[in-house]
């Protein structure tokens, strides 16, 4: 195993998860596929538990690597930046399950670029594919004031016990885990994975509630409550207890019922629980699965303030109000670093790995919502380094509210994608930017977008979703969008957005205004955007944006049947997809 090792901070094995035999595997498997020695589907399973994932576009691969709790060192950020500049186009996306994504890699360079990021300690194994992707984490676990312990080490162990594991890349379909509760409320939407372990203290004890079979997609599920409390030294056999029943008994004969949410709702909630209890006395009786954590970072030692400190640039202030949290140690800063729709230059992977070493833990953590976390930061350094990320191109204020869009992909790349979803939250935060009364009215509006029903930009657990889709106008086909309301999470279950109506992408901004304009009207004293979207009715938000629903032939322009990012006539082509965020 390569391991990233920094004495001065780290234990020497925590953020290696590479294997250089995956590589050589890989190589091993591209040949014998090349010499027809595997089957296309053969090869195509194999590629994609190793993170190779086939594009839309001819020839071209998405490589998806894995960072464990979304955790990244300096040294995998310059890695970052040489694939991006070199390999890929130019760029790397922060998904939703605080992977990066680099796409249009030619498959010649598949090898070189597995074996460059092995070196620093970064692996693909899993991070695509019928298998147990990428466990993420609350980016503020360890430093935020409401956690009730950091759940950073244990997310980290679950990870090592099931890489690699005998069931872990041979299930009936992806499998994910969260670990969360560091914020007072589901953080990590952990509510909607496969299993999530909520932090939790009993009796001074700390522990986890556990929840399974969450989802959004075509089936949205709230995770199933499977342990109340869960000592925290148990979280092995439980994982692996879950990942074996649904190995198990899960669906192989029908890849749209596939997840574990669908096994469940066949079994039952007590079903399924009996057979999951049943494969836990089955770990305990071969021994349990103890484990050891790992040494965490040690924090930097304060230092004293500069005689002369920089003087703060415009736009410091909001930057402050949005983008940065006290930590619960004194002294120190989490920064949030706002990543508009979640594309990263090589200049910019480079110059977080600089700030991440003069500033922070020597590390910094991806976010569910496409954005990164610089923790340990000195509070009397933040005007300081508000000018660093000024000259990178990534001071922007505003992380987390209504201008802060979360896409996926969309028809840039995925197969299953029907519209330029990145499009649209291209042009919605460029809307909100330059109506500035939008963010005054209803500042923390979440707004997610994904380009087909899978909801990789999560779009169902948004306060305003939007799925795409297409309608027909004089024959001629116009990239539209399924408007749904009102999703989101609290500290117990998650909630899902409710559809309103269906409205052609161009004229998105406008619904925006009209909803926005709704909220300000109705919305009780201290109630958020989201919350007062969960609860109006359906009727009266379709009420309010119907009109905008309705097209014909005198009233489409010219660009209405232009999808958003692009400039040909808007067609549809999707071909079975290999998932995207």
């Amino acid at each position: 195993m390569v391991a990233y090792e920094d004495s001065s901070t780290l234990g020497p094995t925590r953020l290696g998860f590479s294997d250089e035999k995956d590589v050589d595997l890989f190589v091993n498997n591209l040949a014998r596929f090349e010499r027809g020695e595997m089957s296309p589907d053969e090869w195509r399973a194999f590629r994609l538990c190793n993170g190779v994932y086939g594009q839309r576009q001819d020839d071209v691969q998405m490589i998806r690597v894995k960072f464990p709790h979304g955790i990244a060192t300096p040294e995998q950020l310059e890695v970052c930046a040489q694939v991006a500049e070199r390999y890929a186009n130019g760029k790397g996306h922060i998904t939703t399950r605080q992977n990066i994504q680099f796409h249009f890699v030619k498959l010649a360079d598949a090898e070189t670029v597995l074996r460059m990021f092995a070196e620093v300690g970064v692996t693909t194994r899993e991070a695509c594919g019928n298998a147990v992707r990428n466990i993420t984490g609350c980016p503020y676990a360890g430093v935020s004031k409401e956690e009730p312990f950091d759940h950073t080490p244990h997310g980290e162990a679950l990870t090592r016990h099931l890489l690699r594991g005998k069931w872990s890349s041979s299930l009936p379909r992806k499998f994910k885990i969260a670990f969360g509760g560091c914020c007072g409320t589901d953080c990590v939407q952990a509510h909607i994975n496969d299993l999530g372990y909520h932090a939790m203290v009993r009796d001074g004890r700390p522990g986890f509630r556990v929840t399974v079979g969450g989802g959004l997609s075509t089936l949205r599920r709230t995770g199933l409550v499977a342990e109340e409390f869960l000592p925290a030294e148990e979280i092995l056999e439980v994982g692996e207890a879950v990942v074996r029943v649904f190995h198990r008994i899960g669906n192989r004969q029908n890849r749209a019922k596939a997840r574990l949410k669908w096994a469940i709702d066949q079994l039952g909630p007590e079903g399924f629980l009996a057979e999951y209890r049943k494969e836990r006395e089955a770990i305990r009786a071969e021994g349990g699965r103890p484990y050891t954590l790992s040494e965490q970072p040690r924090p930097p030692a304060a230092r004293p303030p500069l005689s002369i400190l920089a003087q703060p640039l415009p736009g410091f202030d909001e930057f402050l109000r949005d983008n940065v949290r006290a930590q619960k140690q004194d002294g120190f800063s989490a920064v949030t670093v706002r990543v508009v729709l979640g594309d990263l230059t090589p200049e910019q992977f480079r110059g977080l790995g600089r700030l991440a070493r003069e500033y922070g833990e020597r590390e910094l953590r991806f976010t569910n919502e496409q954005n990164l976390v610089l923790r340990y930061v000195p509070t009397w350094r933040l005007a300081t380094l508000h000018r660093e990320l000024a000259d990178l191109g990534l001071a922007r204020a505003g992380a987390r509210t209504i201008g802060d869009v979360t896409s996926c992909p969309g028809a840039s790349s995925c197969k299953l994608a029907v519209t330029q979803s990145k499009g649209l939250a291209a042009l919605l935060t460029s809307h909100v930017d330059a109506t500035p009364a939008l963010t005054q009215k209803a500042r923390g509006l979440s707004i997610k977008v994904s380009g087909c029903p899978n909801s990789c930009g999560q779009h169902h657990i948004a306060g305003l979703g939007f799925q795409g889709g297409v309608r027909k106008v004089d024959g001629k086909a116009v990239p539209q969008y399924l408007v749904f309301v009102g999703g989101g999470f609290s500290s117990t279950e998650a909630t899902f957005a409710r559809l309103v109506t269906k409205i052609p992408a161009r004229r998105a901004p406008r619904v925006l205004e009209r909803l926005v304009d709704l909220y300000e009207r109705e919305k009780k004293p201290g109630e958020s955007p989201d919350a007062y979207f969960s609860r109006v009715e359906v009727a009266k938000v379709k009420s309010v944006i119907g009109e905008l629903a309705e097209m014909d032939s005198s009233t489409a322009t010219a660009d209405d049947f232009i999808d958003l990012g692009e400039t040909r006539a808007f067609v549809v082509e999707t071909s079975e997809g290999e998932c995207a965020a």
